[in-house]
């Protein structure tokens, strides 16, 4: 058996090669825009069924910190439930931008990196998309290093000595010396999984379901039974009134879709992996805020008996369980510690790879597709990302943390862009091959690879919240700004992405329908697989004659398909 898992390992881990496959007669320019990785996925490849999308929010979403995601809410004076309210009330409305937004990856299986050269510009798509890598690349030490302090609660179930090291570590960072035990341990688990291929990662995606549903059953029922109940706190009314409470609501709903704004950006990098484009649909709309609401319901239940355990509400589950078997150090309570602490640690693995890896992974190929694939990307993201020491970014930067928090405001102007340009400007239609060309004659090349559309609407859809961005940073603002703030994710939405629908009306791009035709094909194959019978894929042959009976493709440079067809 342990040969076997041996062989699977080293079949899974591609031989050095310096070039990414795909890439060996790409030249000139274009080695800056091509490579097999970044192409429309092949039919092999479109893995992710309705089923496998309403389950993967559990793996993105059960993290530590969404278990006490509507905690600081009820600091501010409303009730639980009114805070979970407004949570799964904003995650409901972000499900909706994660749908639209990611609909064009679901219909011709690209990544986001190659949906901003469609808006951007073969060229222009390099700030959006370095600009996210590099955000990703941060949110993965960030999330390291939470997963390794569900290691160092399994270690402390082994083990007492791991918190009597001596800390080498000093005051600014997140993590002692046990801790920095624990990320290592954890940064490696999480590099042996990013070598399996995303498309077949769905078994593990079904997995972390289970490894969720009986963590959560586990650590409520040994909670609740050890406090007698759900305790006070979960039947406490808010403490906030008029005024004061009807911002409060209005704050937290519009957090709770910002607080999501990275989802709703990279939608696409996940969609592209449907085997039928429509499956991501109730996946999404359904899936996520129901994934987010049990979540955060078991989290603030758990945390609410902390106050009748120990006299204190304490909110962070990895904090609780530490405490439960430092107090009793009895050899029950320290295998339920690591029991349930190793589920939280697989959960931390699968949402910094749907989160981060898999974001960052992407957009580095698009970034330098001549020689990294997404799976190069995968460990660069992870090399980097341990580089940056981010113990010590959580530990002393607090500065850092306000700007993580607000970074929606730069995303919801991307997203602004591109369903701007998906849905108004060209009607649903990508002509493909000029998403991988420099050459001038592309319709994506626009103003030397640059579209000055698009960046003028980003800028726009910023400018309104920029000084809210500085206030949350630290710097002093009226009150009005500080309430206006609240809406930063929306408002950039809406700005950026009408004044993109503007420029273009005055400014007509190389490529744009009117609003009376609709160029969304069915279902976008490669020419290369056009006629081809994938297993468990009755649909693809009669898709595939259909094309090739019209002699249909991407088109011809500058004339797209008909609108009637429907490929």
């Amino acid at each position: 058996m342990a040969s076997g898992l041996i062989r699977r390992v080293r079949e899974a881990i591609p031989r050095a090669h310096l070039k990414a496959e795909g890439t060996k007669d790409v030249h000139g320019e274009d080695m800056w825009l091509d490579n097999d990785d970044v192409r429309p996925l092949k039919l092999a490849d479109r893995t992710w069924n309705l089923w496998t999308y309403l389950t993967f929010w559990f793996s993105a979403t059960a993290t530590v910190s969404n278990w006490y995601a509507a905690s600081s809410a009820q600091a501010l004076g409303l009730s639980m439930w009114e805070s979970l309210g407004c949570s799964v009330g904003g995650q409901a409305l972000i499900a909706i931008v994660i749908v639209f937004n990611g609909r064009a990856g679901a219909k011709y299986h690209v990544g986001f990196p190659i949906l901003n050269r469609a808006a951007f510009g073969i060229f222009g798509a390099w700030w959006p998309t370095f600009n996210r890598a590099v955000m990703a690349i941060v949110w993965n030490g960030v999330n390291a290093v939470q997963g390794g302090q569900c290691v160092y609660v399994m270690l402390h179930a082994l083990t007492p000595r791991i918190a009597n090291i001596t800390n080498v570590m000093g005051d600014g960072s997140a993590l002692d010396s046990g801790g920095m035990i624990g990320f290592g341990v954890f940064w490696v688990c999480t590099c042996f999984f990013l070598i399996i291929p995303i498309p077949k990662m769905r078994g593990l995606v079904y997995a972390k379901l289970v490894v969720f549903i009986i963590s959560a059953i586990a650590m409520l029922a040994w909670t609740l039974t050890k406090a007698g109940g759900i305790g006070e706190v979960a039947r406490q009314p808010g403490t906030a009134t008029g005024s004061a409470r009807t911002w409060l609501l209005i704050r937290f709903f519009l957090l709770g879709a910002a607080n999501c704004a990275t989802f709703a950006s990279n939608a696409a990098d996940f969609q592209r992996y449907a085997t039928k484009p429509n499956d991501v649909i109730v996946g999404n709309i359904l899936g996520f805020p129901l994934a987010n609401l049990i979540v955060s319901l078991v989290g603030n239940l758990v945390g609410s008996s902390s106050q009748v355990v120990f006299g204190k509400l304490i909110w962070n589950p990895l904090t609780y369980l530490d405490m439960l078997q430092s107090t009793d150090y009895t050899a029950g309570n320290r295998a339920g510690c690591f029991f349930i602490a190793a589920c939280f640690t697989y959960s931390a693995i699968f949402s910094s790879i749907f989160e981060n890896s898999l974001p960052a992974g992407n957009d580095i190929a698009a970034l330098f597709p001549k020689y990294l694939s997404v799976r190069k990307g995968f460990f660069i993201c992870a090399v980097i990302s341990f580089a940056i020491n981010p113990w010590y970014l959580l530990g002393s930067a607090s500065i850092f943390i306000s700007f993580l928090a607000s970074y929606q405001i730069f995303l919801s102007s991307i997203t602004g862009v591109l369903l701007c340009h998906y849905y108004i400007i060209t009607r649903g239609y990508l002509e493909i091959d000029d998403l991988y060309t420099s050459h001038k004659d592309g319709v994506y090349h626009y103003f030397h690879g640059w579209n000055w559309r698009a960046y003028a609407a980003y800028i726009l859809g910023i400018a309104p919240n920029f000084y809210g961005f500085l206030n949350n940073m630290g710097v002093s603002a009226p009150g009005g700004v500080t309430k206006a703030y609240y809406f930063a994710y929306e408002i950039g939405i809406f700005v950026s992405f009408g004044s993109y629908w503007l420029f273009n009306w005055m400014s007509p791009p190389a490529l744009t329908f009117p609003l009376s035709e609709w160029r969304e094909p069915k279902d976008y194959v490669r020419p290369e697989e056009r006629g081809m019978i994938i297993e468990g894929r009755e649909d693809v042959e009669s898709v595939n004659l259909e094309v090739q009976e019209k002699g249909l493709g991407s088109g011809e440079k500058g004339q797209p398909m008909p609108a009637s067809v429907n490929f």
